[in-house]
């Protein structure tokens, strides 16, 4: 088992930045993959970035990669995400995930089913 806890979260202007954080309780073996997602209200779950270990890469969500960069301190155990020049849009909760399983494929890094275990998010709000 994996508990994760998100932090970070706030209200903010647009066109601003925010950092958002998540410890995890116990080393994250090589090869396996930890995500942030995120989810407004009335909307499906949507990833915005992953991150494996053991040199397996960071992938982003196609509209993610421009103004969002994805981290892992390992030392700390802490996944980050940096957000930069938010919008309206970018309100939602988000969260970060990580795999029970390793390899996980590349094709597979941005589903929500490849990850097992899940924070309880943090909020984002944006307004204009």
């Amino acid at each position: 088992q994996v508990q994760l806890v998100e932090s970070g979260g706030d209200s903010v202007q647009a066109g601003g930045s925010l950092r958002l954080s998540c410890e995890y309780s116990k080393n994250i073996n090589s090869g396996r993959c930890m995500a942030w997602f995120r989810q407004a209200p009335g909307k499906a779950r949507e990833a915005v970035a992953s991150i494996c270990t053991g040199g397996l890469g960071i992938t982003y969500a196609d509209s993610m990669k421009d103004r969002f960069n994805i981290s892992l301190h390992s030392a700390s155990r802490t996944l980050y995400l940096q957000m930069n020049d938010l919008k309206p849009e970018d309100t939602a909760r988000y969260y970060c995930a990580a795999s029970s399983q390793l390899a996980i494929a590349l094709t597979t890094r941005l589903r929500p089913e490849t990850y097992a275990y899940w924070g309880q998010g943090t909020q984002v709000t944006v307004s204009s």
